[in-house]
């Protein structure tokens, strides 16, 4: 058994239509951002968010600014790979009404009050990442980097439709080379082009109550070659779409098959297996040596993340041949939402 190919959409398309309900146009792919995503009315059940993460040579470093209709809630976290120092710092808006979503997947977006400020600004190719948090674990956090996009890379852009009501639009960018500081008190972290990658998840859409995913992804320099992985498992099954795909060197291949992740819920430090559906196009091994939890309990929004970090290990089945994956870092996660 084999899935279908997915359908590619090449020209810019809006996501909505005039009742905010899915546009049949905009099921599919892109290799650019050319969706728009204009969503409108669904009280209360809008989720939008643009989150980063960024892989230095010494630490990961993460921000995110999130609207879920009721709150916004923006957060930053680092983790220092050798000493696993790790410091998370959130802050929750109650209502969010200050915070503008953009619909465009490269447009600014900031938020800022007196305990945090996360500015995200694109202008001429590149994302510039500006954070301050004056107490971050005691320590002051100031952030500036720049990322790059290459003008030619292609980057993953779908619409995954659940129905005509509920749909998400899911924009996975990879490889972005990066540079810039973090400071955290006297320490200085340095990131350079050649050894330091940035991953872009940008969200937007209308969800079910409770949702359930994981989510597996990777942005690595290997043999001289960038590499990214994106796998997604569980909120797109049976739709008829993924968000699977490998980039080298910015050229995506998209996987159109479902991928399943094997691993243990009560133990989540054990080892994973991502592996397709159908064929033998994906099999890899995560090693995770770091838990990130995150949990909400809001009475109304209850949330909570096990996002592993860890090394990557296997092969990916490409039309030239298997990309052997040895020892690359990257993150993997379960999250359940009832939102």
């Amino acid at each position: 058994m084999k899935q279908h190919a997915e359908r590619e959409i090449l020209v810019p398309t809006l996501l909505c239509d005039k009742k905010g309900n899915l546009n049949p146009e905009a099921i599919g792919y892109a290799r650019k951002p050319i969706i728009d995503c204009n969503l409108s009315g669904h009280f209360m059940r809008k989720k939008k968010w643009n989150y980063w993460c960024v892989y230095g040579e010494d630490i990961l470093f993460s921000a995110t600014i999130s609207h879920l209709d009721y709150a916004a809630v923006c957060f930053v976290y680092f983790l220092e790979y050798e000493t696993q120092r790790y410091v998370e710092k959130t802050i929750v808006i109650p209502l969010g009404t200050k915070v503008k979503m953009p619909t465009q997947v490269l447009e600014t977006v900031s938020y800022g009050n007196s305990e945090l400020r996360i500015r995200i600004s694109y202008f001429n190719g590149d994302t510039h990442l500006s954070v301050t948090c004056p107490d971050f674990d005691g320590e002051r956090l100031q952030a500036e980097l720049t990322i790059h996009h290459p003008a030619d890379d292609d980057s993953l852009n779908v619409v995954i439709p659940w129905n005509r009501q509920l749909f998400q639009f899911t924009a996975k960018h990879h490889t972005l080379p990066t540079t810039g500081i973090v400071k955290i008190g006297e320490r200085r972290y340095t990131f350079s082009e050649e050894e330091s990658y940035a991953v872009l998840d940008f969200g937007r859409g209308v969800w079910p109550r409770e949702a359930t995913w994981n989510w597996g992804m990777a942005s690595q320099k290997m043999r001289g070659r960038r590499i990214g992985l994106n796998f997604g498992g569980k909120w797109t099954d049976g739709t008829g779409m993924t968000e699977n795909a490998v980039f080298v060197d910015g050229i995506m291949t998209k996987i159109h098959e479902d991928v399943l992740f094997h691993y243990d819920p009560t133990h989540f430090m054990k080892p994973w297996a991502i592996t397709s559906k159908f064929s033998d196009t994906v099999n890899l091994t995560f090693t995770p040596f770091f838990e990130r939890v995150a949990k909400t309990d809001a009475k109304l929004i209850r949330s909570e993340v096990h996002q592993l970090v860890g090394y990557y290990n296997g092969y990916v089945k490409l039309e030239n041949g298997a990309l052997r994956i040895s020892q690359m870092l990257g993150c993997i996660e379960e999250h359940l939402a009832k939102w």
